[in-house]
């Protein structure tokens, strides 16, 4: 298997009819791809091609055939969601596990380094909550999105391993919580899951957001990508708490555009085991201080055995 990088890939793309024009730029990619912006004579692609070995301390593999699937569920949710919310794909490689996908507009920028640096726009933050919900409704139908996505296998590799039984296996007094929200994944499947709706997967460019990364992507318990948002919100209200109250804004405008479609208990039990777990987990959040740690696990602690009336009352608390 051709193993894509910065000096392969003008060769790879003019083979697959894509010359370039301009540069070969690596983006970020994660822990788990290699993923590449090109500037072609079809324009700006952007190409990926998962890793079998993903790039953290611990070991932890992963099928990349997952990239089939995210590329196939790319084409699938167009169709349930607005234009242009979903990147086109422009060619699929399955003998590398490769796909090219249009890129953004010039200038967006992920909704995690706009966040990050105090750009916290709650109407931004409504409009992924109305996706969310959009998706949700859309693909409750069991029959062909359960037919296609039903099988969970990567994303147990890439977040109920790593994430829930690791995080509970250092703490075991909180297990019985861990092995509650894995088996909610199977037994409330109702709707086609991203996995991991993050503000890195989140393009903005303006005003509007544009979802990439559907790695994870299977049928299962909607309740999961709702709580992988807000634990992302919550982590960055002490990371910076000079911006607490806006990140808690952005919270709500979310909540309220997604809450409809979603089970607020089922995101409570996610929240409290994936805010431990990026602490805890084999994928940290790489911005947390030392000193936050304690307060955040206390807050998990407190999450999973006295849940929160509200999902949004954790700000106050």
């Amino acid at each position: 298997m051709l193993q894509l990088d910065p000096g392969n890939a003008a060769e790879y793309l003019a083979a697959r009819g894509f010359p370039l024009r301009g540069a070969i730029t690596p983006l970020g990619g994660g822990v788990s791809n290699t993923v590449l912006l090109a500037e072609t004579t079809h324009g700006r692609l952007v190409v990926k091609q998962a890793l079998e070995r993903l790039r953290v301390a611990e070991e932890w593999l992963s099928d990349p055939a997952r990239t089939l699937r995210e590329a196939a569920a790319l084409l699938d949710v167009a169709g349930v969601l607005p234009p242009g919310a979903v990147p086109a794909i422009a060619f699929l490689d399955e003998a590398n596990y490769v796909y090219a996908m249009e890129a953004a507009p010039p200038g967006a920028q992920d909704w995690k380094t706009l966040l990050l640096a105090g750009e916290i726009d709650p109407a931004v933050a409504a409009q992924i909550g109305q996706l969310l919900a959009q998706q949700i409704a859309g693909t409750r139908s069991a029959g062909p999105w359960q037919e296609r996505y039903g099988d969970q296998r990567v994303f147990d590799e890439l977040r109920l391993d790593p994430y829930y039984r690791f995080t509970a296996a250092r703490h075991p007094d909180l297990a019985p919580y861990f092995t509650q929200a894995i088996a909610r994944c199977q037994e409330q499947a109702t709707s086609l899951v991203h996995g991991d709706w993050s503000p890195k997967n989140m393009l903005i460019a303006g005003g509007r957001p544009m979802l990439i990364d559907y790695e994870v992507v299977h049928y299962g318990d909607a309740a999961f990508d709702a709580a992988f948002c807000l634990n992302h919100l919550l982590l960055k209200s002490f990371h910076r708490p000079q911006w607490r109250n806006q990140y808690a804004a952005a919270a709500a405008a979310f909540w309220r555009a997604a809450s409809a479609e979603v089970s607020a208990e089922g995101v409570k039990l996610h929240l409290g085991c994936l805010l431990l777990a990026r602490i805890d987990g084999k994928s940290p959040a790489e911005y947390l201080h030392d000193e936050t740690k304690p307060i955040l696990r206390g807050l998990a602690r407190d999450i999973l055995v006295a849940p929160p009336r509200d999902v949004l009352d954790l700000w106050s608390r």
